[in-house]
């Protein structure tokens, strides 16, 4: 049943006893085959616990776990339900998510940019917040030789180093919660740390904490829009400390991404639509005072500032017109895995690149303008090496 949603394209898969699989394509629920045994789900999901883990599940009636079953990497909910023991199946992508395969606003990379502070990825269930999350990781890691570790229940992308050096911890296998964890990186040298998701206060606070002291700290939180995501954080906590809160927030703030998923038919894919915050003088004051309220004006009218409304930014994308489509698109290109010798590891604390001043600015010969032909139409000679060579010519 996974392979056949996984062949599907299907990002989620239910097993109910006395009903069909249904599985979730492009948003979209779907049921199919016979109906399934209740006594064929509890051994099921018996031999996925295992016998030493089974009291486990009796005593709390249910169990989450991380598998890879026929080849598809899946985080699995087994729960208790009143005909009897069901499976909520998440289907991870085997692709490497990049801001350019998730069709994401290139603007979004300019937030990773930064050494420190916190960048916060919101959206409710199933809004491809870990895809965006994994997509700034990488984003980083084709970029620079910075130190990553990411602390995640479930694993969901499986990175592979490229320039950086990447540790990867999962709650309940690696560590014994995000709590712990973030302790823990404080001591590990990190550049930057990825939790993959905040949902109590001690987690909020250890991340704000990691943020102020120097490091790049990426997380996401369950929220509809960016600013409900800066009041949960901060209402989260006893209302007594709620202004320092508030104020820790302000200062570590680098960036909120709310987003949610939309299908295309024209297209026939999902794509994500964001918002996009970045604290200006004025939302940081407005953090500050706790004044959550007066944030949408300086959002709508801070187009220049980098600031995106969902409305802006669905007008963006109803002009754009180059899409990344899975199968038809061509893959970009990647640099090499970063070898992992002790010299490379060395290297890895290095500059990649020599300072501007010591590289010669090579000059890229301009390429000739096409003139019309006698016939009227303009006629463009083909480059040697096809558009790849032109593009490179271009940069």
């Amino acid at each position: 049943m996974i392979l056949a949603a996984h062949q599907a394209g299907a990002s989620d898969l239910h097993l109910e006893p006395g009903f069909p699989a249904a599985t979730r394509v492009r948003g979209t629920l779907r049921a199919s085959g016979p109906p399934i045994p209740a006594q064929t789900l509890h051994d099921y999901a018996r031999e996925l616990i295992g016998a030493e883990l089974w009291p486990q599940f009796v005593e709390r009636r249910s169990f989450d776990l991380s598998s890879t079953i026929q080849g598809a990497r899946c985080r699995i909910n087994i729960l208790q339900t009143s005909r009897g023991t069901g499976f909520a199946i998440r289907l991870f992508s085997s692709f490497e998510a990049t801001v350019e395969k998730l069709n994401l606003h290139p603007d979004i990379k300019k937030l990773v940019a930064r050494t420190h502070g916190l960048i916060l990825i919101s959206g409710p269930t199933g809004s491809g917040k870990s895809s965006t999350l994994a997509a700034l990781i990488q984003e980083i890691n084709l970029a620079e030789a910075r130190h990553i570790i990411t602390v995640e229940s479930p694993i969901e992308y499986t990175f592979t180093p490229r320039r950086s050096f990447i540790r990867q911890r999962e709650v309940g296998r690696d560590t014994p919660g995000f709590e712990q964890a973030l302790l823990d990186a404080l001591r590990e040298d990190p550049d930057v740390l990825m939790v993959g998701e905040m949902r109590d206060p001690e987690t909020m606070r250890l991340t704000l904490n990691v943020a102020e002291t120097g490091h790049l700290v990426l997380a996401t939180v369950h929220s509809s829009t960016a600013i409900e995501a800066l009041q949960r954080i901060v209402s989260a906590f006893p209302p007594e400390i709620q202004s320092p809160v508030a104020a820790q927030l302000a200062d570590s703030l680098v960036g909120v991404v709310a987003q949610q998923l939309r299908f295309r038919p024209e297209l026939n894919i999902l794509l994500p639509e964001c918002e996009i915050l970045q604290p200006t003088h004025a939302i940081k004051n407005f953090i500050r005072n706790r004044e959550f309220h007066k944030i949408i004006s300086v959002q709508e009218t801070g187009a220049s500032q980098g600031l995106w409304t969902f409305a802006r930014y669905r007008a963006w994308m109803d002009g754009r017109t180059n899409w990344y489509i899975p199968g038809k698109s061509p893959e970009p290109e990647e640099p090499a895995v970063m070898e992992t010798t002790a010299p490379a590891l060395a290297a890895a604390r290095l500059p990649a690149m020599p300072p501007p001043a010591a590289r010669p600015a090579a000059k890229a010969a301009a390429p000739k303008r096409p003139t019309p032909s006698a016939s009227g139409r303009i006629e463009i000679q083909p480059v040697e090496g096809g558009l790849p060579e032109l593009l490179k010519k271009l940069e």
